[in-house]
């Protein structure tokens, strides 16, 4: 198979696409949280090219994609007051929603729950693709299974190259990490995935709002779950990743007594100087945790390398987007944390 590049920019381009997608098959569609591999949610067979080309477990679920809020109602029933709430405020947008399903979505989609993810996202494009096409796409982030995200369409040629028919190059992704998932179908609303729509914008509109174990913990490969990247190790690169936490000095003196060739060190572009001469990557500003979010997989995809032994990486603590860039660095670690202040 030749993979065709095509351009979010071309209307004729999203017009193929949207053709390939109803001809059932695999078009990697650029959003703003990551490129999603998508195909047509509603036929089995096309999905099941979905796990075939990334190696995906197939009790992992998929997202539903649709163009416009309103479609939520041809694909999930029992449709809470609360999700149109979150919809008004944050849709288009790297939120998504689990519901209830309707009978009209395939089990290879939801991975035989009688839940479904869905969402609306804010790529233009993308959204168009999803008119054309006629169907809501289902699509996990475009990468072999356990390996970083895809925020490039560079990167998803990389892994998909000869495996899918298209990508649509809509340039790097701007939150750089998945969508926050929350599930309303129990008594309160519950975060299953951290992302660019924040625990703390969460709250402000609903109130309280639950934790997942899966959010701030590894669980276990045997757990039923709700939505994509509660459980398996995902993120990672080929080597051991462990975070040091603690103070910059204590951190870099920890990771300094540490360090032999080949390791490399993941790092904020405020603590570079600190790791002269340890092969340091920076992914962002500390200040400015929107730059990490946007970096992370760019460079946890550069230090995806056999070559090299341990990734000693830095995380950001608090808050907001902080707080999903420590959902996907803990989880590429293996939840592997070091405290540099109590640690020989």
């Amino acid at each position: 198979m030749t993979t065709k590049l095509l351009s979010a920019q071309k209307p004729e381009d999203l017009s193929l696409a949207a053709e390939l997608l109803r001809r059932g098959g695999l078009v990697a569609l650029p959003t703003e949280t990551v490129y999603g591999l998508g195909a047509n949610g509603l036929d089995e067979a096309a999905v099941a090219k979905i796990f075939a080309a990334k190696g995906r477990p197939q009790d992992n679920p998929l997202i539903l994609h649709i163009s416009q809020p309103d479609e939520m109602t041809r694909f999930c029933r029992s449709i809470p007051q609360t999700a149109w709430l979150l919809a008004e405020h944050f849709w288009p947008g790297p939120l998504t929603m689990v519901l209830p399903v309707k009978d009209t979505v395939p089990k290879r989609t939801t991975a035989g729950l009688d839940t479904v993810a869905v969402r609306c996202p804010e790529t233009a494009a993308t959204r168009q693709i999803i008119r054309l096409a006629g169907v809501p796409i289902a699509a996990p982030s475009a990468n072999l299974s356990g390996k970083p995200s895809t925020t490039t369409a560079g990167h998803v040629l990389h892994d998909m190259d000869g495996k899918i028919d298209a990508i649509v190059d809509g340039g790097p992704c701007r939150v750089g990490v998945e969508s926050t998932i929350v599930d309303l179908t129990g008594r309160r609303p519950r975060l299953l995935r951290p992302g660019g729509i924040t625990p703390e914008m969460l709250q402000g509109l609903l109130g309280q709002l639950d934790i997942d174990k899966a959010v701030v913990a590894q669980i276990s490969d045997d757990t039923v779950v709700h939505a994509p990247g509660m459980k398996y190790k995902h993120y990672a690169p080929a080597a051991d990743v462990v975070i040091v936490s603690g103070s910059r000095e204590d951190a870099a003196a920890y990771i300094r007594r540490h360090w032999q060739a080949p390791n490399a060190v993941l790092c904020f572009e405020e603590e570079l100087p600190l790791y002269g001469g340890l092969n340091p990557t920076a992914y962002g500003r500390q200040a400015e945790p929107e730059t990490l979010s946007a970096g992370l997989f760019a460079a946890l995809r550069k230090l995806d390398d056999s070559a090299i032994g341990t990734i000693f990486a830095r995380c950001p603590e608090g808050g907001g987007i902080a707080y999903a860039v420590q959902n996907r660095l803990r989880k590429s670690a293996g939840f592997h944390i070091v405290d540099a202040a109590r640690t020989p």
